[in-house]
C-alpha cells in the first residue's frame, strides 16, 4: 500500500451553517479575517496551517450526499488551546461577548488542564483549553 504524506495534517475543516451571513459575522466578531475567495455562498479563514469554511448546511450535505436532518451531537468539536488558564477565561469571555452560547464553564478537568466550552449560533462545540501537556507558541501553534 503506498502511503501518501497528505493524510498525515488536515488542511480544511468545513461547518455546515444555517444562515452563512450571521456565521460570518460571529466568526469576524471573534476576531478571525474572511480570506481569497469569500463569497455570497463560502466564507474562508486562514487559522495558521489550517483553513476554516463556513458553507450553507443543506448544500453541504447534498454535496456529501448525506441527510440533513440535524440530530443531535455530530461527535466534533473544535478546539483553540491556550497558553493559560488565564488566557482560556478571557477567550471564553470574548466568545460569549461575540455571541456564542455558553456550554461548559472552563474548569479544571480530568486529564490534567482546564477547559470549557461554547457553541456558535449554528451549534458548533469548541473548546477553549489550557493543556500544561502541550506547547503553545505566540502564533496559537500547538507542538505535542
Amino acid at each position: 500500500m503506498v502511503q501518501t504524506p497528505y493524510f498525515s495534517a488536515v488542511s480544511m475543516v468545513t461547518l455546515g451553517v444555517a444562515d452563512l451571513t450571521r456565521a460570518r459575522v460571529f466568526y469576524e466578531a471573534l476576531g478571525f479575517t474572511a480570506g481569497p475567495g469569500s463569497s455570497e455562498n463560502i466564507v474562508f479563514f486562514q487559522l495558521g496551517a489550517l483553513v476554516l469554511a463556513l458553507f450553507p448546511r443543506t448544500p453541504l450535505a447534498e454535496d456529501a450526499e448525506v441527510a440533513d436532518d440535524g440530530q443531535g451531537f455530530d461527535g466534533v468539536t473544535l478546539a483553540h488551546n491556550y497558553p493559560s488558564e488565564e488566557a482560556v477565561d478571557a477567550a471564553m469571555a470574548h466568545a460569549l461577548a461575540s455571541g456564542a452560547v455558553l456550554k461548559k464553564k472552563p474548569q479544571k478537568v480530568f486529564w490534567g488542564g482546564y477547559s470549557g466550552y461554547f457553541a456558535d449560533p449554528d451549534g458548533h462545540l469548541w473548546e477553549v483549553a489550557y493543556n500544561p501537556f502541550v506547547k503553545v507558541d505566540d502564533h496559537g501553534i500547538v507542538t505535542l
